[in-house]
């Protein structure tokens, strides 16, 4: 099997290669060779030092001393090789010294990295066997972790023992599950019972690290959103990302919903994933009855939830926040699922009233709104996402924008008059 490996990485191996060292490309850019996908890094291991890569790139790819080659600014061993490629992805290759990582003290960080001339040492510092693969400039392949065997089983195990592997860095339970989601692949058994036994190491994560992962999660393409979910609340992790939509299981709705509130929610988000809507619009779809649990009143199938969506946007904007998303980003998720109740009637509707839903919401949140509304409909097991009401909303909207909203979309201002 021929691999594509690009002239800038393969200048680097090959750099390293004839100064007398080892080279090998490793981690997930051989994984996504392996499985046929585009590589979207790229990342080469070494026995050079770090001191040894900076001096054998110093004049590489036309470096001078005001315009260095190589960037070295962390304890790992790390050094970045500048290659002036016009392509973005392939500007920086980051070349790494073989090391062993002993203990974790702080769940997060090796505590001491010692450098070796062991490629196989290296390898098994990794977090998981599909990631522990190494490829030579030639195309030979390193394995000893039965990585390509798991990469055929389509599972994610644990290199070595899971359990040592999760204490080292609590953040690999939810790349455990990250993986899995965006490849469409399954936790090996062991694997997937370590993550449930440490879940709670979870807690010592710093948050932007859970969000990051999390993302990543509700961007992973078809199912890989509902099953990763689903996957978090099982293994006892949901409780250390989103907990609120935890109060959502088993908890029953009315004779308009077939499914729990946590069915109904992974649904929704199930859908807007298929649909490849962008992340506010996944997120919102997961989060906008967030509230139903905190507002329900009766049981069985006349329960009520009398404001939810305000509830509910409420307790998104808390969670995001704790996550450290960006500002704009809680915002506007907030505001759809504040405002995705919203009520339609063909017989009763006039453009006065399309007018001021317009202004109440904003224009530039119609259309996800929309989408939302989608996601919604079909994550309460109905057959079609944009009933006949929905088509004439959009209808009117379409026909009252060709009107001034508001004064300030006046193409002419009164002092102009």
């Amino acid at each position: 099997m021929n691999f594509s490996i690009p002239n800038e990485v393969k200048d680097i191996t090959s750099t390293l290669i004839k100064a007398g060292h080892k080279a090998h490309v490793v981690g997930g850019s051989v994984r996504d060779l392996l499985i046929g996908r585009t590589p979207k890094d790229w990342d080469v291991a070494t026995d050079a030092r770090p001191e040894e890569i900076q001096k054998l790139f110093s004049t590489f790819a036309g470096a001078t001393a005001d315009r260095p080659a190589t960037v070295y600014e962390n304890e790992f061993g790390t050094v970045g090789i500048k290659t002036r490629s016009e392509n973005k992805k392939l500007a920086v290759i980051e070349v790494t010294t073989f090391r062993k990582e002993e203990t974790y003290s702080d769940l997060r960080h090796p505590d001491q990295v010692t450098f070796t001339g062991s490629l196989e040492e290296d390898l098994a510092r990794r977090d998981f066997t599909i990631n522990a693969i190494a490829m030579s400039e030639n195309g030979e392949i390193f394995d000893p972790f039965e990585g390509r065997d798991d990469l055929e089983s389509k599972l994610v195990r644990a290199v070595g023992d899971p359990r040592k592997r999760f204490s080292e860095d609590a953040l690999r339970l939810l790349r455990a599950v990250r993986f899995a989601a965006e490849l469409g692949f399954n936790l090996e058994e062991e694997t997937e019972a370590a993550v449930k036994s440490h879940s709670k190491l979870l807690s010592k994560i710093a948050k932007e690290r859970i969000r990051d992962e999390f993302v990543k999660i509700l961007m992973s393409p078809d199912a890989g959103p509902k099953w990763g979910l689903e996957e978090l609340n099982e293994l006892n992790l949901l409780e250390n990302v989103i907990p609120e939509l935890h109060e959502g299981v088993g908890v029953g709705q009315n004779k308009h919903h077939i499914y729990t509130v946590w069915e109904h929610n992974i649904l929704s988000l199930d859908y807007a994933a298929k649909q490849s809507y962008e992340l506010e619009i996944r997120m919102a779809a997961l989060l906008h009855d967030l509230g139903k649990p905190r507002t329900k009143e009766g049981d069985g199938s006349d329960s009520t939830f009398y404001n939810h969506e305000v509830v509910g946007a409420g307790m998104a904007k808390d969670a995001l926040e704790r996550l450290r998303f960006p500002s704009d980003f809680i915002k506007k998720v907030a505001h759809l699922i504040r405002y995705h109740m919203f009520y339609y009637n063909v017989d009763e509707v006039t453009s006065a009233g399309v007018r001021r839903f317009i202004n109440r919401v904003g224009p530039e949140n119609i259309p996800d709104l929309v989408k939302l509304r989608e996601a919604d409909r079909i994550g309460s097991g109905v057959p079609k996402a944009v009933p006949y009401k929905l088509r004439h909303l959009m209808y009117m909207i379409e026909k009252v924008k060709r009107d001034p909203i508001s004064h300030k979309m006046l193409k002419v201002k009164g002092d102009e008059l």
